[in-house]
């Protein structure tokens, strides 16, 4: 019998978080591919919005920890082989979030890894654009709007360049805008305005189609993106699927874990 001590490993997949129960299947999807990629770590989750956290916590009696407060519990479980996966479209303040607090317990593991978010690089951009177009094929004078996050972080331009792929990749009528950074929805229907398009399809580039999706995409209010198209003269049709519903997504973050290079 060997002596050699085994070292307990982990997955982490660390997401904003959801207070949709039902959104949660997005995150869900995305945790079967890493652990059907890494079946030999013991799988965990942890959300970086605290407020997510504590109402799940009051309204559900579901505690999900922070990153910070996990690496405490793993570190008291005997653990020293942790990847932390980044869920988060791209590398702003929720993900600045999960490095800062991890850096505290990176001298405490023997190895402590982050996994990037899903736009990082150019292969990243292609491949989320590639999944986009295949989930939403082009259709003859329609566009198509995707509603990002937004932020006022530096890599809010992240949906610019995800928008330009789509422009490399023939797809001249596919729109990126965000709820809280640029370009707004008020951007999106002038260009619309230039063309002759009449026909919108509405979809999140969000992992899980929660509060802003049911709200502010679809909501029935006159705030919503779809009621304000809707207003403005076009057709609207709306697929509220969350970004880690599509399988393709899901392996992309599976692809980050095994580099985990961060």
């Amino acid at each position: 019998m060997s002596g050699d001590v085994i070292t307990k490993k982990a997955i982490v997949a660390v997401s904003f978080g959801t207070t949709h129960r039902d959104a949660r299947r997005a995150i869900e999807n995305v945790e079967r591919a890493l652990t059907a990629a890494f079946p030999e770590r013991d799988f965990y989750r942890a959300f970086t919005s605290g407020m997510v956290a504590r109402r799940i916590l009051r309204e559900e009696g579901l505690a999900i920890p922070n990153p910070a407060e996990l690496a405490e519990q793993l570190l008291a479980r005997g653990y020293k082989d942790v990847i932390f996966q980044s869920l988060h479209v791209i590398a702003g303040s929720e993900f600045d979030k999960l490095t800062e607090q991890l850096a505290p317990y990176r001298a405490e593991f023997a190895s402590l890894a982050v996994g990037k978010p899903l736009l990082w690089d150019a292969e990243d951009y292609a491949e989320v654009a590639r999944a986009l177009t295949e989930r939403m094929p082009p259709r003859e004078s329609e566009a198509v709007v995707f509603m990002g996050h937004g932020s006022e972080h530096p890599m809010n331009a992240a949906y610019s360049q995800l928008e330009n792929t789509l422009r490399a990749m023939g797809r001249e009528r596919a729109y990126i805008g965000t709820v809280e950074g640029f370009p707004a929805l008020s951007y999106i229907v002038s260009r619309l305005a230039r063309h002759s398009v009449r026909r919108v399809r509405l979809a999140p580039l969000m992992i899980t189609a929660g509060e802003h999706v049911k709200n502010d995409l679809n909501g029935a209010s006159p705030d919503s993106w779809a009621s304000q198209l809707r207003s403005a003269g076009y057709a609207v049709e709306v697929d509220t699927t969350g970004l880690g519903e599509l399988d393709a997504i899901a392996e992309l973050f599976a692809k980050h874990a095994a580099a985990h290079c961060l």
